[in-house]
């Protein structure tokens, strides 16, 4: 895997057609991103920064976002989940709202750093219900790499567990939010076609 440095992260945002105040947020963010997911690697032992980057990627190469501020989302969506002692350096850094964003993709029991008890599943579910279409898109965008990386789990329980939950939750709510712009529409697509491929796979 090639090195994930400012440049890497900078040239998967797409950051150099954008403005230059645009160019200059993006170096903040991605110098964040760096430091944020350091030291954090993933269930499969890749380095957690992979993540947000392919949900980047999603967004730009097969959704067509190319809002900066939607891909900032996405490049910082699990910061607060993997370190939310960050927050005060996001709120310096990228100020309240842009955090308060971060905050409400973030589920409450990660924000607390406690563990999950009962009622946080309810809280959580209610509390993507009310995310406004861009932070929708972008969970939605997460819920969509995190498909794909658990196709290759050998965990059979596992993967059958999270399609569960994006039949039963995600893919409602992402049928329900289509109408609300051509990009939730394609993403909607997009997770129903392949949510499909893969529950036929997990069948017994």
């Amino acid at each position: 895997m090639d090195p994930i440095d400012l440049d890497h992260v900078l040239t998967v945002l797409g950051a150099a057609a954008w403005s230059p105040d645009e160019q200059s947020r993006a170096r903040v963010a991605a110098g964040l991103a760096l430091t944020v997911y350091d030291g954090h690697t993933r269930d499969q032992g890749t380095p957690y920064l992979a993540h947000p980057l392919a949900v980047v990627r999603l967004l730009r190469t097969e959704i067509g976002v190319r809002h900066p501020e939607t891909l900032l989302l996405a490049l910082l969506h699990d910061a607060l989940e993997v370190a939310p002692e960050s927050e005060a350096l996001l709120v310096h850094h990228l100020g309240g709202p842009f955090t308060a964003r971060l905050r409400a993709m973030t589920a409450d029991h990660r924000l607390e750093q406690r563990p999950k008890s009962a009622g946080d599943e309810a809280r959580w579910r209610a509390k993507q219900a009310a995310l406004p279409p861009e932070e929708l898109l972008v969970r939605l965008a997460d819920r969509l790499h995190n498909l794909r990386d658990l196709a290759a789990s050998p965990n059979l329980d596992r993967r059958r567990r999270f399609l569960q939950t994006l039949g039963d939750f995600h893919l409602p709510l992402a049928d329900a939010a289509r109408d609300l712009g051509p990009h939730l529409e394609t993403m909607h697509a997009r997770l129903h076609a392949e949510y499909v491929h893969h529950i036929q796979e997990v069948r017994p």
